[in-house]
């Protein structure tokens, strides 16, 4: 019977909230207010993942994230001690919503669910979670590589939290017989999971459907592109 992979019980991950993510679709501070509202210190952080997705780090003031929540500059003081504490909880909640998205959906499959399936059904979740869902996680692929290196740091533990799942996953696969139990399956996790990340660069809902790239993607991974 197959197991099932959850977070880490060392891998406390506080977001937002559960469903809070939704509501990154709206578009500007005074959206906001036809919606039932956001505390202060949630619309600042909707609205820095938005403003970091679209525009990178550097290019990201306070007073920019101030006018976008309809606040005054000083106010952010009162929420957040500084840049780098907002750009911390946006990478924290953005890697949320993939874990999450990510557990969710495996755990919702049936025992003895084939690895394949399973493998499509992860894939699905972690981009369902990047780039379906909102700012937050596309945020945190776009700027993870510019912020200031204390706060990629403390960001890594949640980071290094969803490696050791995927490793387990990856892991639980080889010993079903399912995977090359010759290979580094430290390499697999990382050419994965980086293939779908940078899928924030480069996919367009125009050139194709969600489940189309989805279907795509597994079948590069599952069966490669060379026929022999």
């Amino acid at each position: 019977m197959q197991k099932k992979i959850t977070k880490p019980s060392s891998c406390p991950h506080k977001g937002i909230s559960t469903k809070a993510i939704e509501t990154e679709k709206l578009e500007s501070a005074q959206a906001w207010q036809q919606e039932p509202p956001l505390d202060t210190r949630a619309l600042i952080l909707h609205q820095s993942a938005k403003l970091l997705r679209e525009q990178g780090y550097a290019a990201v003031s306070l007073r920019q994230i101030a006018n976008a929540s309809g606040i005054k500059a000083g106010s952010i003081y009162y929420h957040f001690a500084s840049k780098e504490e907002i750009l911390f909880h946006v990478l924290e909640e953005g890697l949320r919503v993939i874990m999450e998205e990510t557990y969710d959906a495996i755990n919702a499959l049936p025992p003895e669910t084939p690895f394949r399936e399973r493998l499509k059904v992860a894939i699905k979740g972690h981009l369902y979670g990047l780039l379906q869902v909102g700012d937050f996680s596309s945020a945190n692929i776009r700027i993870y590589g510019q912020v200031p290196e204390d706060v990629r740091k403390r960001h890594n533990i949640a980071r290094r939290c969803y490696a050791d799942w995927w490793d387990e996953f990856l892991t639980k696969a080889v010993a079903e017989g399912a995977m090359n139990s010759g290979l580094n399956l430290s390499v697999v996790r990382v050419f994965i999971v980086g293939a779908l990340n940078w899928t924030v660069e480069w996919y367009r809902p125009d050139r194709g459907s969600f489940e189309a790239l989805t279907d795509q993607i597994v079948a590069i991974v599952s069966d490669g592109l060379v026929i022999d």
